[in-house]
């Protein structure tokens, strides 16, 4: 490991009376800028008097949190170039697009990526009208904001994002504006234990700036009413050590602010600097500060005889302007020119060169920094021959394993194979043991920085590829997404039920992919990969309270371009489907998966075919070679194929005439047309799969409408799906199956009755297969378990 010394300062940002006048001058551009791109179509530096049609139609945006913001970023700029530092900027506020777009420009950035919003006045025109206004760009620091990891859309997820940005990556600081609003949700109170994590010698550091300016949208905010006693030991108690910088005269607070960053960045180089000369990852006490700032700062104090400036009216609009009402025309004027914007920008409509002088250069400027694009710095993962740990699987049903266990050994050896690249991590709640991922501790173990103790903990280091000792799903989420934006790969693993409390936070990772896959300069990240196990059907031990597949569903409510479902039968199936999704680009993958003892169906070249295809016939299981399907059976997922294929052996036992079909779904979106997903069937495919007229009788992993969502458009609607119906608690796992009726008996008797050319024949099997309910549902409750013939089922024909 290298070691990184503390940067020597390059002469430049000392503190001086000069330094602290341009700093204001810099700081009051922004703020310009801000509040310009609010109000302004035209006229942007006010050459003219200000008139209506100057104005927009609708003024849409805020301005409370943006001044703060403005002022950190500034003195940001300041310490980039004094310690020559490696930094990217999040900010964690809502709404506080300005001040990126705004930094961005006023250093270049935003010019280099779009040369048609140039450094002169037609562009600041552009700048302005482009802000909240119909085919220009979002109140948020989006996607199209270059410098953003993080766009603030929901509020929460700034520091989760900030700490996985900096694993593995020792030269990175992100300095995290938290917002107090933002301050009180779950994930942001969660992610204050994330320095429990960081490893001084192998990751970078997190500088949380908490901006406390009083209010969120119409209420005080908690933690500015606390006073500082109170909030020092907050934090420290969380392992900070908090620095103040707090009040409203800007000549008081440049000189603290400036002064506060010195020290808190020397801090973090001297932590860093101890680290890696003597190999100590001790866990260090890492800085923070905690910044008090009026809200809507500079802005107009007073609108219509109440207070604005310092309350929650600064919120958004400060002042109720547009091109329609314009009787606070005046007030704006007065407003904007009180930042004396002709000191600022030169005739031309540029920054004046004094004050572009305080800008960092190249990529150590925060809008330009690669990690911010992390496709750029993205390394293709190694990753060994999927094939070579496969399970041997002679004659469909003769081997039982394990698929997590199967999935865990292959896991391993990727880990060894990126170890010297650092760019391959495993993010859960407390879960790799569960579900089974045991290999992974042969090749890796857990990341954990507090005390160790020895004798009762297990595969704790402090530097691991594996981020598994945190209980908190948001906190797992959000370090793997930032992670992944800043160019590393990696998954999450989790129990199924629980990975739906993150489902808003994927649902905004797929909203920035769905965005930055439509920007050229955008470079595509490696993809999300979800694994969902400890799955709905087999909760032997916690109940009803874990039993939920709906993830699928909100999933594929998203961009077909974006998201791919995954549901594996087997190992084999599940080594090549997740073989796969590594060397994906700018996708969510869902996997779900089995970490219980299964009979094995494909042989690894079996499989392999299998997950090209997507969807595809089972020989083995069905009857129907050379002839037409009386009916199909169709499967998706490990539980619903088992129950299919027991299913088939009854048939076949008691009506050996009936010509079956058997179908099994890896790829869930197969099961779309092509025209509305980029992995759908083409209507001839799906047809020649399942027939235009036959019976479907579709065992499927989850909830049953979703795939009557996903069939709608097909031709063969005589389609029947038995799945999830909310049922079920600790009960046997075969319980599971007939409480929701889609246990091999209730899928027999589906077939017989949708088969009116069966006549009565199929009557004494639909009475065998009611009868073995009753028989099942005695023998459980009298003896605890599955029925012998369920639990020692075995695949024959």
């Amino acid at each position: 490991m290298k070691v990184i010394t503390t940067k020597e300062h390059t002469g430049e940002g000392n503190i001086t009376p000069e330094y602290l006048k341009k700093v204001d001058a810099y700081w009051r551009a922004a703020n310009y800028l801000s509040a310009a791109q609010l109000y302004l179509l035209d006229n942007p530096l006010l050459k003219e008097p200000l008139k209506p049609e100057h104005l927009k139609g609708k003024v849409v945006g805020h301005w409370g949190t943006i001044p703060g913001q403005n002022f950190i970023y500034a003195h940001l700029n300041r310490v980039i170039k004094k310690y020559d530092l490696d930094m990217i900027y999040v900010s964690g506020p809502g709404h506080g697009g300005q001040v990126m777009v705004s930094n961005s420009y006023l250093d270049g950035t935003y010019s280099e990526v779009y040369p048609n919003v140039a450094r002169d006045i037609p562009g600041l025109k552009k700048l302005c009208k482009q802000f909240s206004f119909p085919g220009g760009i979002s109140s948020h620091m989006a996607p199209e904001t270059p410098g953003s990891i993080h766009e603030g859309g929901e509020l929460g997820y700034s520091l989760a994002h900030s700490f996985g940005a900096v694993f593995d990556n020792p030269s990175l600081i992100t300095a995290c504006v938290v917002g107090d609003g933002e301050s009180e949700t779950g994930p942001l109170a969660t992610s204050w234990q994330a320095n429990k994590f960081l490893n001084p010698i192998t990751d970078g550091a997190v500088l949380p700036i908490l901006h406390l300016n009083g209010y969120k949208i119409s209420n005080p905010t908690i933690l500015s009413r606390i006073p500082n006693e109170e909030l020092k030991k907050f934090f420290e108690g969380n392992g900070w050590k908090p620095y103040f910088v707090e009040g409203e005269d800007p000549k008081t607070m440049h000189e603290l602010m400036a002064n506060t960053l010195d020290i808190v960045t020397e801090e973090i180089l001297k932590i860093q600097e101890n680290a890696r000369k003597n190999n100590d990852a001790t866990r260090p006490r890492w800085p923070m500060i905690v910044l008090r700032t009026p809200k809507g700062w500079t802005g107009p104090k007073m609108v219509d005889g109440v207070p604005n400036e310092g309350s929650f009216r600064a919120h958004q609009v400060p002042l109720p302007v547009d091109r329609c009402h314009t009787e606070h025309l005046d007030d704006l004027v007065k407003w904007l020119k009180s930042y004396k914007p002709e000191e600022l920008f030169d005739e031309n409509g540029r920054l004046v060169p004094e004050l572009q002088e305080l800008t960092p250069k190249g990529n150590k400027r925060m809008a330009s920094n690669p990690h911010t694009n992390g496709g750029l710095l993205l390394k293709e993962l190694r990753t060994p021959d999927f094939r070579d740990y496969a399970v041997d699987v002679p004659t469909p049903g003769a081997t039982t394993s394990q698929d997590m266990i199967e999935l865990a050994k292959y896991l391993r050896d990727v880990v060894k194979l990126n170890e010297e690249n650092r760019n391959f991590r495993i993010f859960g709640p407390d879960e790799t043991m569960s579900n089974r991922l045991w290999a992974l501790f042969e090749g890796t173990k857990r990341q954990w920085l507090p005390e160790i103790n020895e004798p009762n903990d297990e595969f704790l280091a402090h530097d691991g590829r594996i981020v598994d000792s945190m209980l908190s799903e948001h906190l797992c989420e959000g370090w793997l997404e930032g992670y992944l934006l800043t160019g590393r790969h990696g998954f999450f693993s989790s129990y199924e039920a629980f990975l739906r409390i993150v489902d808003s936070m994927i649902t905004q990772h797929g909203k920035w992919l769905k965005v930055t896959s439509e920007l050229p300069w955008r470079k595509d990240i490696a993809s999300l990969n979800l694994i969902a196990t400890s799955n709905v059907w087999q909760q032997d031990h916690n109940g009803y309270t874990h039993q939920d597949p709906g993830l699928l569903g909100h999933i594929v409510d998203k961009k077909p371009e974006i998201v791919r479902a995954y549901l594996p039968a087997d190992a084999n199936t599940l080594l090549a489907v997740f073989d796969h999704c590594l060397h994906t680009k700018h996708k969510i993958n869902v996997l779900v998966t089995s970490k219980h003892p299964r009979q094995q169906w494909l042989t690894m070249e079996q499989a392999v075919k299998h997950v090209e295809q997507g969807a595809s016939i089972w020989d083995f299981a069905s009857n129907d070679q050379g002839q037409e399907p009386d009916v199909v059976i169709g499967t998706c997922g490990d539980t619903p194929t088992l129950e299919g294929l027991a299913a088939v052996t009854i048939l076949r036992e008691h009506l050996p005439e009936l010509k079956v079909r058997f179908v099994n779904v890896v790829d869930m979106m197969k099961l779309m047309p092509e025209n509305e997903h980029p992995h759908g069937l083409s209507e001839q495919d799906y047809n020649t799969l399942f027939t235009t007229d036959k019976p479907i009788i579709f065992a499927f992993h989850g909830y049953a409408h979703l795939v009557n969502q996903l069939t709608y458009h097909r031709a063969n609607h005589n389609l029947h799906v038995h799945g999830y119906q909310e049922e079920g608690t600790i009960t046997t796992p075969f319980d599971m199956r007939v409480q929701n009726k889609l246990d091999r008996f209730n899928l027999v008797k589906d077939v017989v009755q949708n088969l009116p050319q069966l006549g009565n024949r199929g009557a004494h099997l639909v009475q065998l297969m009611n009868d073995k309910i009753v028989e099942h549902n005695k023998y459980i409750r009298d003896f605890g378990e599955d029925l012998p013939e369920v639990a020692k089922w075995q695949w024959h024909v």
